[in-house]
């Protein structure tokens, strides 16, 4: 069952009335998970460009679409190599500001995931 996303504020996110203190990870099954920043951070010193390994992390077979909240202010970009890697997996990526990706998440149709930055 996919989770419903109630809000977000600068900080935080509440799914399905609980309120996330960190960026997550949102699975193909519903499952939320805490998102793995330092895998980007390992490559861009921070975790505003995702990177490859980090793309690799958040793939899931099955996924055709994967929407992006890029943070309150859309800070959050994916690198050449981690578009490049979604592009050949066939899954398309929907990359927005957190605001406008949760409300495109609530309305998402088919196999999709998302990964949700709450600050900047």
């Amino acid at each position: 069952m996919r989770p419903r996303i109630d809000a977000t504020q600068f900080g935080s996110i509440t799914i399905d009335g609980a309120d996330i203190e960190h960026d997550v990870l949102i699975r193909l099954s519903g499952e939320i998970k805490k998102r793995k920043k330092k895998l980007s951070k390992a490559v861009f010193g921070g975790s505003h460009t995702i990177s490859l390994e980090e793309a690799e992390y958040i793939f899931e077979k099955g996924a055709e679409r994967l929407i992006i909240g890029s943070g309150q202010n859309g800070m959050v970009t994916l690198s050449t190599e981690a578009a490049e890697y979604f592009k050949k997996q066939g899954v398309r990526v929907d990359l927005s500001p957190t605001p406008n990706a949760m409300r495109r998440w609530n309305e998402a149709k088919g196999p999709t995931i998302a990964l949700f930055h709450v600050t900047c």
